[in-house]
């Protein structure tokens, strides 16, 4: 059994894409999906023993995977792994800029530990990751795509104050980076997904978790999001379908930002899921 792409399956046959966080949830799904369609990706993120897992899901579809272990935060780290990665595979035509993480905590209870611990791994990091890829690799190697993922924070994000404004000024990172590296043919995007059904949601608290039960009601779609459409996303980005588009962000999140108080949301069940993912595993808060 092996992930059920919509795209062809020789689509990125020959390229090297990095994928951050790619231990688990998004990055994990979008890892597999990349090998499905013929890369190459090497997977970075904190956590060894995640990494070697998703390493051997991936050799065992018969993929090409490399892991690198990294804390995303310190620039000297960054660079080395970098290097690393091109000195395996010898390029970098692809980022999937996706390691980041967050805690719920109301704006006056955040300490600075906390705030620039959230702060440093969702807009610092991921800046150090996407620059690091580009002038070592892409500004003169003609190029590549970099999706960085953000989050659901148009109506800004009460509850996780510092991941809203660390995702915000990450979008203004994709957006001035799209200007700055056009001319080496890089492109530089973004992919917002909302509330998506990844194993992310069982690290939060109770009481947040009991939020997250009653999230699908307040959806116009009137469910969660996949793994798998993100990944979707993800991957038209990094193709080359995409070639016209830079400094762009696709929203996966089901309308949730559109929604209305003067306008009643009808219960429905219409909006129907993909799960193109063969080893995706619904979250435990869902399982009771």
């Amino acid at each position: 059994m092996s992930y059920n792409s919509i795209f062809r399956p020789d689509l990125f046959k020959g390229q090297k894409i990095v994928v951050t966080g790619g231990g688990s949830g998004i990055g994990r799904c979008t890892a597999h999906e990349l090998v499905s369609l013929g890369a190459e990706v090497a997977l970075v993120g904190r956590n060894e023993e995640k990494l070697a897992t998703v390493k051997s899901e991936i050799e065992e579809v018969g993929g090409v995977c490399t892991v690198h272990s990294c804390d995303i935060r310190d620039e000297a780290a960054v660079t080395e792994m970098v290097t690393d990665i091109i000195d395996q595979h010898g390029a970098i035509h692809g980022l999937v800029n996706n390691a980041g993480g967050q805690f719920p905590a109301l704006l006056e209870d955040t300490t600075l530990k906390g705030w620039e611990a959230v702060v440093r791994t969702n807009l610092t990091g991921g800046f150090l990751v996407a620059r690091e890829c580009y002038t070592q690799w892409m500004k003169e190697n003609g190029g590549g795509s970099i999706v960085n993922i953000i989050a659901d924070m148009w109506m800004s994000m009460p509850g996780m104050g510092h991941s809203g404004a660390a995702r915000k000024g990450m979008l203004s990172f994709t957006e001035t980076a799209a200007l700055e590296w056009a001319g080496s043919g890089t492109r530089v995007n973004a992919v917002a997904p909302g509330w998506i059904m990844s194993s992310g949601m069982d690290t939060y608290p109770d009481w947040y978790q009991e939020k997250i039960l009653g999230l699908a009601q307040a959806n116009p779609a009137k469910r969660m999001g996949t793994e798998s459409e993100t990944s979707s996303a993800i991957v038209y980005l990094l193709s080359e379908a995409a070639s016209f588009i830079s400094g762009s962000c696709i929203r996966v999140d089901g309308a949730a930002p559109n929604a209305k108080g003067n306008w009643p949301m009808e219960d429905h069940d219409n909006n129907k899921p993909f799960n193109g993912f063969h080893l995706a595993v619904t979250p435990k808060i869902f399982q009771k």
